[in-house]
């Protein structure tokens, strides 16, 4: 009861640690759609899943650091990203069904070729709940992008009601869809009332505003 990610209902223990089956949803807002999901965070002499010696970092630096052990960007990570539609050097994202045969791929040979944003958020589930923490996996659909660090999104005009097109960056990515994770902790280190789900993106990121 005094760990960080401690969730007092069982039927949440049994959600977001011990499920090893889910679904993780795409498509827009207008026409939803699903794939089924093996996390498959225990499975029997993978090895992955018995108890080992650990220290007992904060549960937000292990989330942290295993989003960027999930994607391969820049440190040799499990995941290669790839959104060019070309994927004759690997695998079409869309025909991974679960973690446990990346995971196994990687331990073998590295870097696994390919995944976009559901493949990394699903590998990413696996990982954090196989050490622990309650995780989920979501979908967002219109996504807003924020360019100027202002967190809102912003038109510009001039006098005569012209957009301003070299500062209207912002947008909102109405015809496709975002998977990311949550993360169920207590935040010490933050002021009261930030308790709860936290934000864990495993898919590579670009750069904005630097």
């Amino acid at each position: 009861a005094d760990d960080d990610v401690y969730m007092e209902k069982t039927s949440d223990l049994n959600e977001y640690v011990l499920n090893e089956t889910g679904r993780i949803f795409y498509g827009t807002e207008d026409q939803i759609a699903e794939r089924s999901w093996n996390y498959g965070q225990v499975p029997p002499k993978m090895g992955w899943g018995g108890p080992q010696k650990r220290d007992n970092p904060p549960p937000q630096k292990v989330g942290r650091t295993q989003k960027f052990r999930v994607n391969s960007l820049d440190d040799n990570g499990v995941l290669v990203g790839n959104w060019t539609g070309d994927y004759a050097q690997g695998t079409n994202p869309s025909a991974w069904a679960g973690s446990v045969a990346i995971l196994l791929a990687f331990h073998r040979t590295g870097p696994v070729r390919y995944g976009q944003c559901w493949v990394f958020a699903g590998v990413m589930t696996t990982v954090l709940r196989c050490l622990g923490l309650p995780t989920r996996t979501v979908t967002n659909y219109n996504s807003a992008h924020d360019t100027d660090v202002s967190l809102t999104t912003d038109i510009y005009f001039d006098e005569n009601m012209r957009p301003l097109e070299r500062l209207n960056t912002d947008s909102v990515w109405y015809w496709n869809f975002h998977v990311w994770n949550d993360c169920w902790m207590k935040r010490p280190d933050l002021p009261d009332g930030y308790d709860g789900w936290q934000v864990v993106d495993a898919t590579p990121q670009e750069t904005s505003s630097g």
